[in-house]
């Protein structure tokens, strides 16, 4: 009896490993939440048969509030799978869940999964020169966040990379663009003016990782901007200092113009 957080991976139902496979057909059952991260390859049905179970899927409401009356008592008797996209622990969300499980005696084991944290070594750039991410989240009324574009600021201090993770409301089908994400940056940046994020600012998109051909753009923000990057989800990321071997890769595989070398320390 034991409660068993399992990846599906970042674009398909084929992502998950075979170890979650195993174990989320030997559970008597199968919880899932799509609220973190969107798989655009699969849909619910295509995982319910790969699995060979009803999967219930739950809201943000039952995974942060009513996980105990839910989930939890169900594991004290039985193997439950709670399955997530990407990697498990990756949001921060279901560290808290695991807590919570220990609190009430349920066991609990991480199956992991390709990740965006992975993933977005296909961009280039050097995944030890990332620094803090962030989310782009949608203004609500008079809520208009900006704390993404300070962790911007500190990390191109720093000469670290920024990886973005842009909002999902998922109740709602809207999945931010990467486009929208640059419109709100540039936004911030009118009203701070800290030349932190400009149209001479050089970014890359990365849009459906983990299939066999993402999207993959790298350039200046005037360009990027008016760019299609096709279906989401996307990440944004505004690079740091650029080792030559990374603006070359940008260049050759992202097609990013060639004044990007110029940038290269």
């Amino acid at each position: 009896m034991a409660l068993y957080f399992i990846g599906l991976g970042l674009y398909d139902e084929k992502d998950i490993t075979l170890k979650g496979l195993e174990i989320a057909r030997k559970c008597d059952y199968v919880f899932a939440e799509f609220y973190t991260s969107l798989m655009a390859g699969t849909t619910l049905e295509r995982v319910q048969e790969l699995i060979g179970k009803k999967i219930k899927v739950l809201s943000r409401e039952d995974v942060e509030i009513n996980f105990e009356r839910i989930v939890l008592p169900l594991a004290k008797d039985s193997d439950v799978a709670f399955l997530t996209a990407g990697d498990p622990m990756v949001a921060t969300t279901h560290s808290e869940l695991r807590i919570r499980a220990k609190k009430m005696g349920v066991k609990s084991y991480v199956i992991h999964a390709p990740s965006i944290y992975s993933a977005i070594a296909v961009t280039g750039l050097h995944i030890y020169k990332f620094g803090k991410s962030a989310t782009v989240a949608y203004p609500e009324g008079n809520w208009f966040p900006t704390s993404y574009y300070d962790v911007i600021k500190e990390n191109k201090e720093r000469g670290l990379h920024t990886l973005l993770f842009l909002d999902i409301k998922a109740d709602q089908g809207r999945y931010m663009t990467a486009n929208e994400a640059m419109e709100l940056l540039l936004k911030i940046e009118d009203m701070k003016k800290q030349n932190v994020f400009t149209e001479d600012t050089l970014v890359v998109v990365l849009a459906r990782a983990g299939s066999l051909e993402p999207t993959l753009k790298a350039g200046f923000v005037r360009d990027m901007i008016r760019e299609d990057f096709g279906k989401q989800p996307h990440v944004l990321i505004v690079p740091g200092k650029l080792h030559i071997v990374e603006a070359e890769y940008l260049v050759e595989i992202a097609g990013a113009p060639e004044e990007v070398l110029k940038l290269a320390r």
